[in-house]
């Protein structure tokens, strides 16, 4: 693939996910938090490092990210059982509420906006969801 089709993908994936996280400061959370109550709601319990490795913070980033959605009573940590001088985190029942608007939020917007396009585009657009998928995973596990 060209220098400037991949570009013009990168700049695309990037505006949409600048204009995805813009959903929930109506929850009073940043998007770093909102993304990490979403990790934590879909894969808790979750430890630290992989959290901090999924999300691609550092640790004391993260324990700040962490702190905040423990003091509002979105996530609780666990002792880990295999190490027990690491923790794990889970959603509480807040958190899997607040979890479940952001997403509803989400949902709403990108279903308007899809509403509005040609049949031509949603079905290209959903057409296209497996390989933005592998290309997620491949970012995510840093593999061509």
């Amino acid at each position: 693939m060209d220098a400037d089709n991949v570009t013009r993908l990168r700049r695309v994936i990037g505006r949409l996910a600048r204009l995805l996280n813009a959903a929930p400061v109506s929850e009073n959370l940043t998007p770093t938090q909102a993304s990490v109550l979403g990790l934590v709601a879909y894969r808790g319990p979750i430890g630290m490092t992989e959290l901090a490795e999924i999300e691609g913070l550092n640790p004391t980033m993260l324990s700040r990210v962490v702190g905040k959605l423990v003091d509002e009573d979105l996530v609780r940590r666990l002792p880990n059982p295999a190490d027990q001088r690491a923790v794990q985190l889970e959603a509480t029942d807040h958190g899997h509420e607040v979890h479940g608007r952001i997403i509803a939020s989400r949902t709403a917007t990108v279903g308007k906006i899809l509403d509005g396009l040609s049949p031509d585009v949603t079905k290209a657009l959903l057409d296209a969801l497996p390989a933005l998928e592998a290309l997620a995973e491949g970012l995510r596990t840093k593999k061509p």
